[in-house]
């Protein structure tokens, strides 16, 4: 049970879900979507285009994989050059022909992403997202949430695998104790200036092997080379 929840869910926001199981984070979740109603309060301004994922997808469903995604592509009126896009992006073109209820976890998830996403939603929930998935398809998933951000859409998912914490301006909500509260930004790690000097030349190609890692070093009139760490 949820009670005092006050979000507001801005366009082009990714929100984070996190808390202890059984703490309510899949039941917010399908709030936001649209698939549960709130006993008291509202939920105002949803998105008319929304895209969910469960945690676990109820594959007991006599289709094919390919057979549902059509079916679920004719519902939405999506058109089924999008179930090709993604059932290819999430690597799963040798699945179309299997029965749903004779899918791995792992499998059945991707269906449940692919259905979700080939909608092109404004609003994305994803329970769980990166559970189960392969290396490759988690990166897929992490760029996908970044694309739906960056045209405008908003993102809400739960996180156990922590794949999201490599994506920037994630915006963290804790459930906990039958509420909701925002998660403060983790501060930043303390810098360390490190100064080393170099003749000329070899201080030009210490700092582009430096700015080939990652860091941007300081070159000085004085033969010497600053890096932050």
């Amino acid at each position: 049970m949820l009670a005092d929840v006050n979000l507001d869910l801005a366009p082009g926001s990714v929100i984070e879900v996190v808390g202890p199981n059984g703490s309510g984070k899949s039941t917010l979740l399908r709030v936001i979507a649209g698939l549960l109603q709130p006993t008291r309060g509202t939920v105002t301004g949803r998105p008319a285009v929304v895209g969910y994922a469960p945690e676990r997808f109820p594959s007991a469903q006599p289709f094919t994989v390919a057979g549902y995604l059509r079916h679920m592509a004719a519902v939405r009126r999506v058109d089924e050059a999008a179930i090709e896009e993604w059932t290819s992006r999430l690597r799963m073109d040798h699945l179309l022909g299997q029965w749903l209820p004779d899918l791995s976890k792992g499998s059945a998830h991707k269906v449940g992403l692919a259905q979700a996403l080939f909608c092109r939603p404004d609003l994305l929930i994803l329970d769980e997202p990166f559970a189960g998935l392969d290396g490759s398809t988690r990166a897929e998933v992490a760029l996908t949430v970044e694309m739906v951000a960056a045209r405008g859409g908003i993102v809400v998912a739960s996180d156990h695998q922590g794949d999201l914490r490599s994506l920037l301006n994630v915006t963290r909500y804790e459930v906990r104790d039958s509420h909701v509260r925002p998660v403060a930004t983790e501060s930043a790690e303390p810098m360390l200036n490190l100064s080393v000097r170099l003749p000329l030349s070899r201080a030009g190609l210490l700092a582009a092997q430096l700015r080939a890692e990652g860091h941007e070093p300081l070159l000085s009139q004085d033969e010497s080379v600053e890096v932050a760490e």
